[in-house]
């Protein structure tokens, strides 16, 4: 094993939005954004797109990735799981004496990525963790929440109650945020993900997962976040040269 595969799923299946990994932004298909940020990280060897589609493929080969399979239809419903489709990519590779020691997932909903980014979340991965510790089982992005989770409520027989709390008595969440800790999000920019982990646990992240901290990572969801992305790209056109200038 050896060397790093940026690996890019792009099933052609999605419901919420109607081929969104193919749809432009800022002129480009936007599974291409992830593309062009894995083509100019130093740190990947390979970039790879998983996908059940050959028109998708076609795509993502013409931005610059490797389509070297298609991916099985059972492993691209609404239901699949991450881990489905990257044990069949690192399967598949393993089969040809190919498997990589690290595979880093880029969602393609996440367009707007540095590629130094990538590098250091890398770098971060193939760190001995904290003094004593071992190594990361992964490395996973975050970004600070707005408003810190404790101060979020469910709804428990009927009344609120504020997450973690003991008792359905609301008044200690108007305390002031800083009062309460920091909470994350975790956001689809970059994951940093061991080949030999995933076959000997059959889990993809593990109990030791490293926070690769970024700044609010913007995502498509639904429909109009094209829109949204959009006009910050028209505000960032920074964003674009970096990848395809």
């Amino acid at each position: 094993m050896s060397g790093v595969v940026a690996l890019i799923p792009a099933r052609s299946g999605s419901k919420g939005v109607p081929d969104k990994n193919v749809r432009p932004l800022g002129g480009r298909p936007l599974l291409a954004w992830s593309i062009a940020a894995a083509l100019r990280s130093p740190a990947v060897d390979r970039v790879i797109v998983s996908t059940d589609s050959e028109s998708y493929g076609q795509l993502a080969t013409e931005h610059g990735a490797e389509v070297p399979f298609l991916r099985p239809a059972e492993l691209a419903g609404d239901q699949s799981r991450d881990l489905e489709f990257i044990l069949h990519a690192i399967d598949w590779l393993d089969d040809r004496g190919e498997d990589p020691d690290l595979v880093m997932h880029l969602r393609p909903t996440t367009p707007f990525r540095s590629p130094p980014d990538l590098d250091a979340a890398v770098e971060m991965m193939l760190g001995e963790g904290s003094p004593g510790g071992p190594r990361p089982t992964a490395v996973r992005s975050v970004h600070e929440m707005s408003t810190t989770a404790y101060k979020s409520m469910e709804i428990d027989g009927g009344v609120l109650r504020q997450m973690g709390a003991e008792t359905t008595a609301l008044d200690r969440a108007n305390d002031p945020r800083q009062d309460f800790p920091v909470t994350y999000l975790a956001n689809g920019y970059v994951d940093i993900l061991s080949t030999t982990f995933i076959r000997r646990s059959g889990l993809l992240h593990g109990d030791r997962v490293a926070p690769f901290v970024t700044g609010l990572a913007m995502e498509v969801d639904i429909a109009s976040d094209f829109d949204l992305l959009e006009y910050h790209l028209e505000l960032n056109p920074e964003l674009f040269d970096e990848l395809f200038g």
